[in-house]
This record gives C-alpha cells, sequence and structure tokens, in this order.
C-alpha cells in the first residue's frame, strides 16, 4: 500500500465533493473533476475522503498515491488556488499585459504574445510574471511555457526563471595566457 495513498483527505465546509465514476470537487473558486481508475475506490465518510486499492498488482498500486494526491490537489485548488511566480532577468526584457494577453519584450525581433487558457490568470509587476489557476497541473504547465520561451542563458544567466530559482552559470572562455617563447639572442 502507498503511504499517500492511505492518509485521509480532510473536506473543508465550503467544498462539496460527489463521487460516481469520477470525483467532482466544488468549491468557492470553481469546479474540478478527475476519473478515477479501475481498481481504486473512493469513499466519503462525513468531512474525510479515504481512497483505497482494491487489488495489488502493480498499476493500481502505482495509481492508488497518484489518485490521492490528484483529488487533495483538487480540494486544495478550489480553496485556495495556486500560483507560480516567473522572474525576468536581462537588460531591455519587459513584461506586460495587453487585455488578458501577456506580452513579452525578450530580446527578439518581435514580442511574443501568450493567450491565457481557460482558468489561467496572469499579473505582471516589477518584471515579475504570476500564473495563477485553481489548477495545479495546468498553473505548472502554462508557467513552463512561458519559461522557455527565453530559459536563462548558461553564461550570464538572462532570461526566464522561476521565483528563487538557482541558476549555475558555467565559467566562459578563460583568457589566453601565453607562456611564450623566449627568443635566444
Amino acid at each position: 500500500m502507498s503511504r499517500i495513498g492511505r492518509k485521509p483527505i480532510s473536506i473543508p465546509e465550503t467544498v462539496n465533493v460527489e463521487i460516481n465514476h469520477k470525483v467532482l470537487v466544488k468549491g468557492p473558486l470553481g469546479e474540478l473533476n478527475q476519473k478515477i481508475p479501475r481498481g481504486i475506490k473512493v469513499e466519503q465518510n462525513d468531512n474525510m475522503l479515504v481512497v483505497s486499492a482494491q487489488k495489488e498488482d502493480k498499476q493500481t498500486k502505482a495509481f492508488h498515491g497518484l489518485i490521492r494526491k490528484l483529488i487533495a490537489n483538487m480540494i486544495e485548488g478550489v480553496t485556495v488556488g495556486f500560483k507560480k511566480r516567473l522572474e525576468l532577468i536581462g537588460i531591455g526584457y519587459r513584461a506586460n499585459l495587453s487585455g488578458d494577453k501577456l506580452v513579452l519584450s525578450l530580446g527578439f525581433s518581435h514580442p511574443v504574445e501568450i493567450k491565457p487558457v481557460e482558468g489561467i490568470d496572469f499579473s505582471v509587476s516589477d518584471n515579475k510574471i504570476t500564473v495563477s489557476g485553481i489548477n495545479k497541473e495546468l498553473v505548472g504547465r502554462i508557467a513552463a511555457e512561458i519559461r522557455t520561451t527565453r530559459p536563462p542563458d548558461a553564461y550570464k544567466g538572462k532570461g526566464i526563471r522561476y521565483e528563487g530559482e538557482i541558476v549555475k552559470l558555467k565559467p566562459g572562455k578563460a583568457a589566453k595566457t601565453s607562456v611564450g617563447s623566449v627568443a635566444e639572442a
């Protein structure tokens, strides 16, 4: 049995959970659903959810902890939400909001426009981009797509990075040191 899968999930009062062949979670920020694979059983006891594995085969064991964590993330998402922050490092690198689109000036010949997916919001302040939403996987994927438009350079560190990300810089070319041959006179 999975250690993570055995932990019960507490349900806040503001969240409503429906269980059929999928789990539907409704909260103050929105609603999310997750299909339950075969061999996994989800039960609701008062204000707790318990995820259990019906079989002991390898695939069911693998899904046990995964489904429990996905449901816990859905409950956290509809109550609090998720955020990823990105930093722009480099001279002339800017981010602006144009309507609901994120417009990035990253040293290319053209500005890069990123349209938000349904359920994702962008905010910009002091060259820091915040991607927020209720779906953890979607927030992480959109933040990763923004980062891939100009990942941090290995030599100068310029580019888009996650807040608090440490980029190990490579040393540049070493200055030539020539011992030189001594001319015999």
